[in-house]
């Protein structure tokens, strides 16, 4: 027998209920529920993080920004298809104020619920049918405090922006879907004050000068997470070259910056081919670097193919986030939980390449760490569960992340290790991997039972009693 929706709860529905009873308080399971997007894509650490009901497949983003005003003026159309029957739908989207909302077209209801944009479109959106939702609109974006106190999002600089969106900021200037596993293409037009630079992800198209007002384009053609798109504004000096393997550079830096970043932005071409030979062929068609003036950001994030850096990188940030290309937005997580096979990754790396150019050794490394004391903050918490989103972007995910995967390369040998790698960057390319998922292929690829392994390096609270 069918259920039945309540009157009261069919009014409600009809109505398209108060602002305090979004999506997310219809009872799972209810007949309700099917036909209205969830107003998350249910990720412990982040609950109203992404939307369910629909797949962005593509976002065209024209934004326009004064940074003497602070304004930002944009209109977002998002190609999206609907994995349920939709009535209704969120987007994320903090602060900013929406003129306008359509849907393939036609004008829809809309209303604010905190970070929520709860659309709902004149008819009623079949599952399967994919479907075009442009947005308009503007104001002062301002960044967000993350759990662990730090600001992401569009951060505003004294020439303009540092705009990197790990893992909440996207929503503050752009509407999306903002969760790892809803990963788009991405066209970027982009309108500033003639004398500023607008830098996105992936090609350069060109850019064009009327009125006093500069328009740059971009195209970031493979998948990509809304946390590492970026839109950053500031006065730069720009270098452009295509290496030897047809790869098309792109660098803005600073002129502040300018002379600490030459001598290590030289060795991004050489840094990637040998990211290459370990990991596999470079995920994207360009590569570069963002190296900003933003010295109150106190962090560098990995923005796709264009790594976005507050201040002049050392070689080792440089290789790390060049290592994050593969790890983390190529192959990024199902969940946020799963951090460490972003920043371990990353972090060995590191390791790797100190230990192949003459540096310090893998295990010299692993060896300092693990003579720290017991009460020491890296055996806070393990790698593979860092209980909250306060915590992933602590030393146990990058520093302990790093000595699992040390871990298991003394375990099955460098030849299956290196096969581990280049097969978990080919087989999740452009899409998204699990722990469980990295486990199960370690042990197949290896022909090794290593539940001990990782249970007591990735799993287990506390420093291990053994090396």
């Amino acid at each position: 027998m069918a259920a039945t929706v309540p009157v009261a709860l069919a009014a409600l529905l009809a109505a398209g209920g108060p602002a305090a009873a979004g999506p997310a308080h219809i009872p799972a399971g209810h007949p309700a529920a099917r036909t209205t997007g969830s107003a998350g894509a249910g990720d412990p650490y982040f609950p109203l993080a992404g939307n369910g009901g629909y797949h962005v497949e593509h976002y065209g983003l024209t934004l326009g920004y004064d940074p003497d005003s602070g304004r930002l003026d944009g209109t977002a159309v998002l190609t999206a298809r609907a994995t349920q029957r939709l009535t209704r739908f969120d987007l994320d989207l903090n602060g900013l104020k929406v003129t306008r909302l359509t849907v393939d077209g036609a004008q829809a209801a809309f209303r604010r619920d905190g970070q929520e944009l709860v659309v709902t479109p004149r008819t009623a959106l079949p599952k399967g049918h994919r479907f075009r939702v442009t947005v308009a609109y503007n104001g002062s974006p301002e960044q967000v405090t993350d759990p662990d106190g730090s600001d992401d999002g569009w951060i505003t600089t004294d020439d303009g922006a540092f705009v990197a969106g790990e893992p909440q900021g996207a929503m503050t200037w752009f509407p999306a879907n903002n969760h790892p596993t809803d990963k788009s293409s991405y066209d970027f037009t982009i309108t500033v004050p003639q004398g500023h630079t607008a830098v996105a992800n992936g090609l350069y198209l060109g850019s064009r000068t009327a009125g006093g007002r500069t328009t740059f384009r971009w195209r970031q053609p493979e998948p990509m997470a809304a946390y590492l798109a970026t839109a950053t504004v500031g006065k730069f000096q720009v270098e452009q070259y295509t290496t030897r393997d047809g790869l098309k550079i792109y660098n803005a830096v600073d002129p502040r910056e300018a002379a600490d970043a030459a001598p290590v932005l030289k060795q991004l071409p050489s840094v990637l081919e040998w990211e290459s030979k370990l990991f596999g062929p470079y995920p994207f068609q360009s590569a570069g670097s963002i190296v900003d003036h933003a010295p109150s950001v106190g962090y560098a994030l990995e923005t796709q193919s264009r790594p976005l850096y507050d201040s002049a990188p050392s070689l080792s940030t440089l290789v790390h986030e060049s290592a994050h290309q593969w790890f983390g937005d190529s192959v990024s997580v199902t969940r946020w939980k799963d951090i460490w096979l972003n920043e371990g990754f990353a972090t060995y790396a590191e390791w790797l390449y100190a230990e192949q150019h003459g540096g310090r050794s893998a295990q010299d490394r692993f060896d300092a760490l693990y003579a720290r004391p017991a009460g020491d903050a890296l055996w806070a918490f393990p790698p593979g569960d860092p209980g909250d989103g306060e915590n992933i972007f602590a030393s146990p995910v990058y520093s302990r992340g790093a000595m699992v995967l040390h871990k298991l390369r003394g375990a099955v040998g460098d030849a299956a290790f290196f096969r581990v790698l280049r097969t978990w960057a080919a087989d999740h390319r452009h899409g998204n991997g699990t722990t469980a998922q990295f486990t199960a292929l370690a042990e197949r690829v290896s022909g090794k039972n290593l539940d001990g392994l990782f249970h007591t390096w990735l799993l287990t609270k506390g420093k291990p009693d053994t090396p």
